[in-house]
């Protein structure tokens, strides 16, 4: 099996969603997260934080967030496991980010 990396964009809000609506979607990650992992195909993930800085260009300008759009700002990721890539698109399309409106970005590492 190949590595490959999830880039999680937008879906819920949890900085103004309800108690409850945080709660049923953590659920879903939960189930989802758990499937992958008994399956042995989850490497690892982490849900980041919305402050964020960019460099940018020669002069590494800093731009500092927030962005204009949520859907901009990467808000996690996972590290799964996959026969293919096609197999992980297959993978993420159980994300439950899309319940959300939300983006999940498929990315092969370089040299797999």
């Amino acid at each position: 099996m190949k590595d490959y990396l999830l880039l999680f964009r937008g879906g819920l809000h949890f900085q103004t969603a309800t108690e409850e609506e945080v709660q049923k979607a953590m659920k879903k990650w939960e189930g989802w997260m758990d499937e992958l992992a008994k399956q042995g195909r989850l490497t690892g993930g982490k849900r980041l934080t919305p402050r964020g800085t960019v460099l940018s260009g020669h002069q590494k300008q800093i731009i500092d967030g927030p962005y204009t759009e949520g859907k901009e700002i990467v808000g996690g990721y996972l590290g799964i496991k996959a026969e293919n890539f096609e197999e992980a698109v297959q993978i993420a399309r159980g994300c439950p980010i899309f319940d959300y409106g939300g983006i999940t970005e498929v990315r092969e590492p370089a040299g797999a």
